[in-house]
């Protein structure tokens, strides 16, 4: 790791006035991907600014949502039982995102901004990568690419955007608030995220020196039902090979809300609008479910070692659906 300054930030205005002055300055919380990436040889900031004295944690509640600071930790998130209650399937993407001990340590900010967990990304001495070096290609796509996504992607980047909690985040439209050197603005999270491109280092519309200070996130109708499954290689912490998250509301067996995303198969969090077009107003049941996870899926761009994640993502879907709706019956 290069030497880097530490500075501990006391006023979140300062803070966003330092990073905003110096394009080598950086943001430091949780530092659970961060400084491993510092440690890698893939971010060489010269000088962290440390955010986490400043008062951005705390969950607050409305009749409508939950704000979560951008400083709560991931332990703190899921342990709120007005979450638990209103927002079930929150609560299962936060405990099966990681360990208790990266829980205690990983914010809600850090967690949304975590990077691409791409082997090329990570490890300069394996292959060439766009994020991490734009223009110097992607080995990904035609060397080892059995973690990489299928939708979102283009001819420069396959990395696979690796948040268990954006899932359901993404689904109940949450908002982002951010404060930069301009002022403050709210951030839909479906807007957040720039799916690669040609400029794949680009990865959210957030500029240099803004600061995720929380996120809003709307509740669910009281007699909505939610769900989050994830499918991994071992039981044990891993990365999603394809997960979803839905929340339906069911009224005489009529699908009368819908709520869905995909994560494991997408560049950005996979928000499944078509989806949730052919649930809304049809009879719950295993045909419509196949008939949306099929939409879901209609526009995946596999290789050849994520071929597999088609059909898996699609019963992944189904299987979550069936499961909400077992609940909602």
């Amino acid at each position: 790791m290069q030497p880097f300054e530490y500075a501990r930030a006391t006023d979140a205005d300062q803070a966003v006035a330092v990073v905003t002055a110096d394009p080598h300055t950086s943001f430091l919380a949780g530092g659970t991907t961060q400084l491993d990436l510092m440690k890698d040889g893939v971010l060489h900031p010269e000088r962290l600014v440390d955010i986490t004295g400043l008062p951005l944690g705390g969950i607050t509640h409305t009749d409508s949502a939950v704000q979560v600071g951008a400083l709560t930790t991931m332990e703190e998130l899921a342990a709120d039982p007005t979450v638990g209650e209103r927002l079930p399937f929150v609560r299962e993407a936060l405990l099966l995102g990681a360990s208790t001990q990266l829980r205690n340590m990983a914010t809600i900010g850090g967690n949304l901004l975590q990077r691409a967990r791409c082997r090329y990304f990570r490890d300069p001495t394996v292959g060439a990568c766009n994020k991490r070096d734009p223009g110097s290609g992607c080995a990904a796509i035609t060397g080892i690419h059995r973690m990489h996504a299928i939708l979102g992607t283009s001819e420069n980047c396959i990395a696979l955007h690796a948040s268990d909690v954006a899932v359901p985040f993404t689904a109940l439209d949450a908002t982002v608030h951010v404060q930069g050197a301009d002022g403050t603005r709210s951030i839909p999270l479906t807007q957040f995220y720039l799916p690669p491109g040609d400029t794949p280092h680009v990865e959210n519309v957030l500029q240099h020196g803004e600061l995720i200070t929380a996120v809003e996130i709307p509740f669910l109708p009281a007699n909505a039902r939610s769900h989050y499954l994830k499918v991994r290689d071992r039981v044990s912490y891993e990365f999603a090979l394809t997960s979803a998250g839905a929340a339906l509301v069911i009224e005489n067996g009529v699908i009368q809300e819908a709520h869905v995303a995909l994560g494991g198969v997408g560049t950005v969090p996979w928000r499944c609008w078509d989806a949730e077009d052919v649930l809304r107003g049809a009879q719950a049941g295993s045909a419509v479910f196949r008939a949306a996870a099929e939409a879901a899926l209609e526009g995946a761009r596999p290789l050849p070692g994520t071929a597999f994640k088609v059909e898996l993502a699609k019963r992944t879907l189904v299987r979550t659906l069936e499961i909400v709706a077992g609940a909602s019956s």
